[in-house]
């Protein structure tokens, strides 16, 4: 079986911005419409087992870490509107999801794909998301990353190609450059290619030699700390648990409240063919 794994959070601003650029103006639900679409669609196309991580919360135990982490400050009101509507929306569709907290949907979504990639009844899983963090969870051509901004599907070869370092080496990488979306800079004086040279030479930053970091190893290490994702969170026991089955009966309310009363009939469809 394929597993896939949709970054709920990553969708939702997708959507969102994607609407506001085409029609200028913005729909109460016309994001959370635009994500059960396209995970309708992936259904349609023959995914069977589906989950989605979402932020309930923009701020995760890392803001504990460091100062500058990111957070739900500057997030439009009218995308942030539409977080809990999503998850509800999902639930009544029948879909997995995975609200966070005190973790993120890129924790959620590394754990999962741990969870799924161990079970030997999967022979793939694909991570829908072009968020550079989750890289280190791609494990050869069986955990691989779905880039839909680029039109790609990212392999371990395609990880060491995009960023010159294996997937294991994600969190020594951004450590070193730094994430600006998640708000830590990185080291002084450290770019890409640098970053690369260091690893490709000493591996990760724990083995550098004393002298490369000098007294910016504790910060180096701290930062390799916030990229690096959990894959502990106990979201489910049973990949089968993940097989799509059908939406629940509050679904077709859902569907007239999103201004889209047809998705019903459509999710329908799919779980009757799913069923035969």
């Amino acid at each position: 079986m394929i597993v896939h794994l949709i970054d709920g959070t990553y969708e939702l601003f997708r959507q969102f911005y994607g609407a506001r650029r085409a029609t200028g103006s913005d729909a109460p639900m016309g994001a959370v419409k635009g994500v059960l679409r396209s995970v309708a669609q992936m259904l349609e196309g023959g995914a069977t087992h589906v989950g989605v991580a979402t932020d309930h919360v923009i701020e995760s135990f890392r803001n504990d870490l460091w100062p500058g982490y990111k957070t739900g400050a500057g997030v439009d009101p009218a995308l942030k509107a539409q977080f809990t509507p999503l998850e509800e929306s999902l639930a009544a569709m029948g879909v997995a999801i995975w609200p966070m907290v005190e973790l993120e949907a890129d924790d959620a979504l590394a754990s999962a794909a741990s969870l799924a990639a161990a079970d030997p009844r999967v022979h793939k899983v694909c991570i829908w998301t072009p968020d550079k963090d989750l890289a280190q969870c791609v494990q050869g051509d069986r955990v691989v990353q779905v880039d839909r901004r680029g039109n790609q599907i990212r392999d371990a070869a395609g990880v060491v190609a995009k960023y010159g370092v294996a997937p294991q080496h994600i969190p020594d990488y951004l450590a070193l450059v730094g994430d600006s979306a998640d708000g830590y800079p990185g080291m002084p004086g450290i770019g890409a290619k640098t970053a690369v040279t260091l690893i490709s030479r000493h591996g990760a930053i724990e083995d550098f030699p004393d002298g490369v970091l000098g007294a910016g190893r504790e910060r180096a290490l701290l930062f390799k700390t916030l990229a690096t994702l959990r894959t502990d969170a106990a979201l489910f026991d049973d990949v089968d648990l993940l097989r799509y089955a059908g939406a629940g009966e509050s679904f077709a309310a859902v569907a007239v409240q999103i201004g889209d009363p047809g998705l019903a009939d459509r999710v329908a469809k799919i779980a009757s063919a799913a069923a035969s």
